[in-house]
């Protein structure tokens, strides 16, 4: 079927078409009712469905007789490991976990939360949360205390799993005292933890709290998989606010197997067998879809790196992995190849691998600039398809899909839309804009199978999130246009969520803990252009009357208490001491513009303005500290 025919059957027959694509799933019970409402007058996907995840995943194809094919690679050059494990190993770690999450009472709609780093053990532990029909939340192992503390609070574990430590490339991080320190603040406590002991450093279990992994699984019984509706909920993951509270991305069960499954061929062409490398983290909603699900209910061997672009131990790591396990796709944030190219520009490294095996390049998680995308064709003589998507989603917005019928591509657009997605750009009013003209990417309602049901326990803050702003349309905070062959065009966020290194941030949360130390009164945070991360976070504060401070202390302390709070994920490593910040009359501190300023590009002083020579000011200083980019 051509991508005409594919992508207009699913925007006017959608029942008929996500029908079609269920059917190719194993159900206990086929969904009748493709597309109802709920309570909350949303629609929903396959509600009479019955079925589950991880046994789709994983003992489906046990039952087909493909036990013995390898389901996921451990390739971990930070602690020289390698691991395979086929389908009927992994269906046996994942029961066996599931009992012993059973054994302290974990039930259908429990939730747990996983705090762990890049290792199998990991999957083990989401899918045998999928298994029993209870709800996982993982939390990105790099987070600090209170932000681990807030999803815990938010979510309500029965039990939450960690591991003693995650391993970086020079480097041991602890994560038991993180969790511990995290318990200490939240006002919820689950009813224990369950700590993988890993060799790196080993963790101090607390006999009232904590229960030692290896042991629980020595002495386990493997748990059966559990049925549940299409409609109940899979996994909870947590995605910055703009307010400083994180929000609860509600995913569930049918709608996300359906979809998932029918993106790995439609989108990255793969077929049951071959190599899949998602080179993300668990922690991220690209992790969950394409390390854990999307690979296993295709049929597929995923891999799961513990591991860098470069430093493991160079800017050849992707290369080798991907010759040594003959990766059909790779999948990662424009980030991970500006970083290998600022290492090894000319791509010598590349050259010293027999890549044959890897047909596509795929890059998504932030804006791909035409410098890093005409690199990689020209270095690698792949194909590289920048498609766009968000953790509401939990897959592709827009794409080229491989696996129907590939398109040229366009530097600078994400190609066209993804089926199911009927994109509109829309005016400030809400109206449909004409092609060619730039405004708010938005997805007329229904959602395809997949996107957000609702925010964890807080539909309100779904619907004015997402809803309120066009009425019959779900709004993306993005802007950008269409052009007159239906190519979309990313220009930017619309909201104050910047994109660090593929890693949605909140500038909003960071200026609060700014705010905080004694010595400032107001501040900004805005992301600017960085040539390795995407955007950076930097900092202008303004000090409290008759404070003297030096301004290199002050940076060093506001730089330690992003640290502390979010954690150094943040990349919080500039703050500048201001006289003003640029505002309206109303108050508002214009970002925009001071994004503008840092970038180098060229700006209109807004008649809202209360004070225009701020702005000369802030770019004095800008300058001064060398932090102009140029345009």
């Amino acid at each position: 079927m051509s991508y005409h025919a594919e992508y207009t059957k699913s925007v006017e027959q959608p029942e008929t078409f996500w029908a079609e694509k269920a059917a190719d799933l194993p159900w206990y019970k086929q969904p009748e009712q493709i597309l109802s409402k709920d309570e909350n007058g949303m629609l929903r996907w396959f509600a009479d469905g019955e079925m589950n995840t991880a046994y789709m995943a994983l003992d489906y194809h046990v039952e087909q007789g493909r036990g013995d094919q390898t389901a996921v690679i451990f390739d971990s050059p930070v602690t020289d490991t390698k691991q395979m494990f086929t389908y009927t190993q992994m269906r046996d770690q994942v029961a066996l976990f599931a009992g012993v999450l059973k054994a302290q009472g974990v039930s259908k709609g429990d939730r747990v939360v996983i705090y762990m780093p890049m290792i199998p053990e990991a999957l083990v532990a989401m899918l045998a949360v999928a298994r029993l029909g209870a709800v996982h939340s993982v939390v990105f192992g790099g987070f600090a205390p209170h932000e681990l503390a807030v999803r815990i609070e938010d979510a309500e574990p029965k039990v939450v799993v960690s591991a003693s430590c995650g391993v970086e490339v020079k480097k041991v991080i602890e994560y038991k005292p993180m969790l511990d320190e995290a318990l200490r603040l939240s006002a919820h406590k689950p009813a224990c933890c369950i700590v993988l002991q890993r060799p790196q450093a080993l963790a101090a279990l607390l006999p009232e709290q904590d229960i030692d992994w290896q042991e629980a699984m020595a002495n386990a019984e493997p748990a059966d998989c559990v049925p549940v509706k299409g409609t109940d909920p899979l996994y909870v993951l947590y995605t910055s606010g703009t307010t400083g509270k994180p929000k609860g991305v509600q995913r569930d069960n049918g709608g996300h197997a359906v979809a998932l499954k029918y993106s790995m061929k439609a989108v990255y062409d793969m077929n049951p067998g071959e190599v899949f490398w998602a080179a993300s983290d668990v922690g991220w909603v690209v992790g969950h879809s394409y390390i854990v699900y999307a690979p296993l209910l295709a049929g597929c061997t995923t891999l799961v790196y513990e591991g860098k672009p470069v430093r493991t131990p160079d800017a050849g790591a992707f290369w080798r992995v991907c010759a040594e396990y003959k990766v059909k796709a790779l999948f990662a944030a424009p980030t991970a190849f500006r970083a290998i190219k600022k290492e090894d520009p000319e791509a010598l490294l590349f050259k010293s691998y027999d890549t044959s095996a890897l047909k596509t390049i795929f890059m998504a998680g932030e804006r791909l600039d035409p410098p890093t995308y005409d690199w990689t064709v020209e270095k690698t003589g792949k194909p590289v398809v920048d498609h766009w998507w968000q953790t509401e989603t939990g897959w592709a917005i827009c794409g080229n899909l491989m696996g129907i019928e590939p398109k040229p591509t366009k530097p600078g657009s994400s190609t066209l839309p993804i089926p199911g997605y009927n994109i509109q750009i829309l005016d400030t009013e809400g109206n449909e804009l004409p092609r060619g003209q730039q405004g708010s990417i938005a997805i007329k309602l229904p959602l395809p199978p997949s996107c957000l049901a609702t925010v964890w326990g807080d539909f309100e803050r779904f619907r004015t999130g997402y809803l309120a702003e066009a009425p019959g349309y779900y709004t993306t905070g993005d802007g950008g246009y269409m052009d007159e062959e239906g190519y979309v065009f990313i220009m930017g966020r619309t909201d104050d969520v910047i994109n660090v290194a593929g890693h949605r941030l909140s500038t909003g949360e960071m200026e609060e803990i700014v705010a905080a130390h004694p010595a400032v009164a107001e501040c900004a945070v805005i992301g600017i252009n960085d040539p390795l991360k995407g955007q950076a976070p930097i900092g202008l504060v303004l000090l409290k009357d008759g404070i003297e401070v030096d301004e290199a202390t002050l940076e060093k302390e506001l730089i330690a208490m992003v640290r502390k709070e979010i954690g150094p994920i943040a990349c919080f490593n500039r703050a500048l001491v201001v006289q003003r910040l640029p505002k309206t009359r109303s108050g508002k501190i214009l970002r925009k513009l001071l994004r503008n300023i840092a970038d180098g590009k060229e700006y209109s002083i807004p008649s809202t303005i209360d004070d225009p020579t701020s702005l000369s000011e802030i770019e004095g200083i800008m300058m001064e500290h060398g932090m102009l980019n140029k345009a």
